[in-house]
């Protein structure tokens, strides 16, 4: 009946095999429970490559950088904005501890451009590996800002 105690393969509804398995993910910043419920997949911006995830994932952590994570729930996407933090996947689901999770409806763009343009300006007053990573992390807020204005265009 689908292999070891009776468990179908993720994916496999036991109907036509074309449901998907869900599993439970929490997204959660130091301000609020920014998404908690039952996916069917979350592609995670992960430091050292991002990461998609689905239903009987083996169990890991990654550190997560700034960037668009994307909620696939009964055909929907959503997609939200991470600053940084960590991802674990365990048996129980996904759970982000996002250092800002906000929705891209939440977001104020204006608001993020200023950041940018500050990150800019203080680049000067960064040297050796600090102006690296000071670097990196604008080239990551420029990279949303990029998803950004391509989703709006969409």
């Amino acid at each position: 009946m689908g292999g070891p105690a009776g468990r179908r393969p993720a994916g496999d509804s036991g109907k036509n095999g074309t449901t998907m398995a869900t599993f439970h993910f929490d997204l959660v910043s130091p301000e609020k429970l920014a998404f908690s419920g039952e996916v069917d997949q979350v592609d995670v911006p992960g430091v050292e490559g991002d990461f998609g995830v689905l239903s009987g994932h083996a169990p890991f952590v990654a550190a997560v950088r700034p960037g668009i994570l994307t909620v696939t729930a009964a055909g929907a996407h959503q997609k939200m904005i991470v600053l940084g933090g960590l991802a674990e996947v365990s048996e129980k689901g996904l759970t982000v501890l996002a250092d800002v999770a906000t929705s891209l409806d939440e977001l104020d763009r204006t608001q993020f451009a200023e950041t940018i343009a500050e990150m800019e300006a203080k680049l000067a007053e960064h040297e050796g590996s600090e102006l690296d990573l000071a670097i990196e992390r604008l080239d990551h807020y420029r990279s949303i800002q990029q998803q950004l204005n391509t989703t709006a265009m969409h």
